[in-house]
């Protein structure tokens, strides 16, 4: 056998190009937070300018490109882009509401409900005594829960903290005081049988989450029931259409960022959504 010191000849950098699918809008505004971001902490210089940076952080987020994949083309370190992302992540989840303010503003505008469901978001399977908690017997897999909220039309208004993937909807609900601030805006809500039992008031008349009807072996629904459930389930499609929109950037098809951190990430997503949503 020969052994050679010699480097091979004819390595390049090849470089390609990948359509984003956002609007020119999205970017922009993206790009203007950042330059009043810089202007604030009085940051002179960065390797590329707002709009770039902007670009770069979007395909990350959209196409879940890997970090030295976009450093390389942009001849810049896996590390800066990560510190891009972070940056411009923190930047959006400042702007995302909080309940009681999207609720209050749902209300100004003559609203009467909102829809309310629960997702999972997939991550890696975790090692430890962190696996178990993240692990999902309904979705039979690892993932992180959400609450979150969308108008009538399916627009989302807020979304909830990070929470184990074993967590209930219900149990979210309540943790969150989702009925509290309900009846504190005068709102109701529309949700399925998985928050069957996080409102019960004294009076029926009086509920605030209506979750339709929930049959049992020794109980069958009627036909008034029946109806019923179809016409909720009708009224909370526009839910699933939010979430479709939100699901829309890859980054959340396995989350491998720290779930410490996945709150900040999907608060940030939403402003982002309901940019490209509301154009």
């Amino acid at each position: 056998m020969t052994k050679t010191k010699v480097s091979a000849e004819g390595v390049v950098s090849l470089v390609y190009q990948c359509r984003l699918s956002l609007s020119t809008r999205t970017v922009n505004r993206l790009a203007d937070l950042l330059r009043r971001h810089l202007k604030a902490i009085g940051s002179r210089w960065r390797a590329l300018p707002p709009g770039k940076i902007a670009v770069i952080v979007l395909a990350v987020l959209r196409h879940d490109q890997r970090l030295a994949d976009m450093a390389g083309g942009n001849q810049v370190s896996a590390s800066t882009v990560r510190r891009w992302r972070d940056e411009v992540i923190g930047l959006l989840a400042a702007k995302a509401p909080r309940l009681d303010r999207a609720l209050k503003k749902i209300a100004r505008r003559g609203g009467e409900v909102v829809l309310v469901d629960g997702t999972l978001i997939p991550t890696q399977r975790r090692t430890g005594t962190a696996n178990r908690p993240n692990y999902s017997g309904k979705h039979h897999r690892h993932g992180l829960h959400f609450l979150a909220l969308t108008d009538e039309k399916g627009r989302l208004i807020w979304i909830s903290a990070a929470r184990p993937g074993r967590t209930h909807d219900a149990t979210a609900a309540r943790r969150d005081k989702l009925v509290e601030h309900l009846k504190a805006a005068g709102l109701g809500a529309l949700a399925d049988l998985g928050f069957l039992g996080v409102d019960k008031p004294d009076d029926p008349d009086d509920l605030v989450i209506v979750t339709g009807f929930k049959a049992t072996r020794a109980r069958k629904l009627n036909p008034g029931q029946k109806e019923a459930n179809r016409v909720l389930a009708a009224g909370r499609a526009p839910a699933k259409h939010g979430f479709a929109h939100l699901k829309n950037w890859r980054t959340l098809t396995k989350l491998r960022t720290d779930p410490a951190r996945a709150t900040h990430l999907l608060r940030a997503l939403l402003v982002l959504t309901n940019l490209e949503v509301g154009r």
